[in-house]
């Protein structure tokens, strides 16, 4: 019988690595009526990835998936084909010393049972039943290499799922004249001169737009790690790039330094929030925990711009915009639900 971990094996020095490493591969009978299991470990390696493993005739069979499982039908996602893993990558979570094979830090994603449908060597369909993913995914070779294959949903995404947006265009504020009579019903922040972009995180990867719909991913490359912070969630952010020098004055960003503040939050995992009021979608947004090295979320004052007014005076800013807290966010639009106010 062939050795199915040989080129795991031959990859991998038991010494060196936590992973498990059995000497050879071990006859297992999986128990009668037990359903098979799977694993989705989130690997932060060379670049960030999924992988993707089913117990299969005593072992995992596995794939790298770049961007993790579609979520939505009629998208396909890159799955490459990598050797066998032995049962114990089941559970297997860890950090792979550097300049070992996969070297870097594995999480545990999601695991649980499926249900085979098809197992042959081009074509896999399975149903997933994991504590975070569900649904029927068919994986397919697309080259002769063996290693190229793809992965699609097919079955309908999960109730109330939306499909992430190509675009939404940035809501813009208008001119006010002093603080709003009814104060209370209002939230400020601080305003700050940057370049504003709109931010869409999907599979560890970011797409970066400006307010004229530019793609503008690759001006600023210390952006991309928030991403990977953020992965597996995937949402649209809202928000403007500024660097700020160590005497706290701010300036335009650079390719080689800057900042992202996010300041709204507009679809997050499958759900838009456009029409959300804008005090719920920061609680969202305060939700993310968003601290980097880069990026970060500054705070709001809800219901006293008196106080943003002062602050943004002792820091030498601009201003602060107010912005209702009912109120939806309007793409595209200058709306008077969101005033900007000079803070002499």
């Amino acid at each position: 019988m062939a050795d199915r971990l040989e080129e795991y094996r031959r990859k991998r020095d038991a010494a060196r690595t936590p992973e498990p490493v059995p000497e050879e591969t071990p006859e297992r009978k999986r128990a009668a009526r037990r359903k098979p299991r799977f694993v989705i470990q989130q690997h932060h390696a060379r670049s960030l990835h999924w992988d993707l493993r089913l117990e299969h005739d005593g072992v995992l069979a596995s794939w790298a998936v770049p961007r993790g499982l579609p979520r939505d039908p009629g998208r396909n996602h890159l799955a490459v084909h990598t050797e066998d893993h032995p049962m114990e990558y089941l559970t297997f979570h860890g950090e792979i010393p550097a300049g070992e094979y996969g070297g870097g830090r594995m999480t545990v994603h999601d695991t649980g049972t499926y249900r085979l449908e098809k197992w042959r060597d081009d074509e896999v369909i399975v149903v997933l039943d994991g504590r975070r993913t569900k649904g029927r995914y068919v994986l397919f070779a697309t080259g002769g290499r063996g290693r190229d294959w793809m992965v699609r949903r097919t079955d309908p995404a999960p109730e109330g799922w939306t499909p992430m947006p190509e675009l939404v265009r940035p809501m813009h504020s208008t001119p006010g004249k002093g603080l709003p009579k009814d104060e209370a019903a209002w939230g400020y922040e601080l305003r700050w001169d940057g370049v504003r972009a709109m931010a869409y995180v999907s599979g560890g990867r970011l797409r970066l737009l400006d307010s004229s719909d530019e793609d503008v991913s690759g001006a600023y490359p210390w952006l991309r790690a928030m991403a990977e912070e953020l992965a597996p969630v995937e949402a649209v952010l809202d928000g403007v790039l500024v660097r700020i020098d160590p005497g706290g004055r701010v300036k335009a960003p650079t390719k080689r330094d800057g900042q992202f503040l996010a300041v709204d939050l507009l679809w997050l995992e499958g759900v838009s929030s456009l029409d959300v009021p804008y005090a719920q979608r920061r609680e969202l947004l305060d939700g993310l925990a968003l601290t980097g090295p880069h990026w970060q979320t500054p705070p709001w004052f809800p219901g006293v711009g008196a106080d943003a007014l002062r602050t943004a005076r002792e820091q030498g800013l601009p201003g602060v915009v107010a912005k209702r807290l009912d109120s939806p966010y309007e793409p595209g639009r200058r709306s008077r639900h969101w005033l900007s106010l000079d803070p002499s």
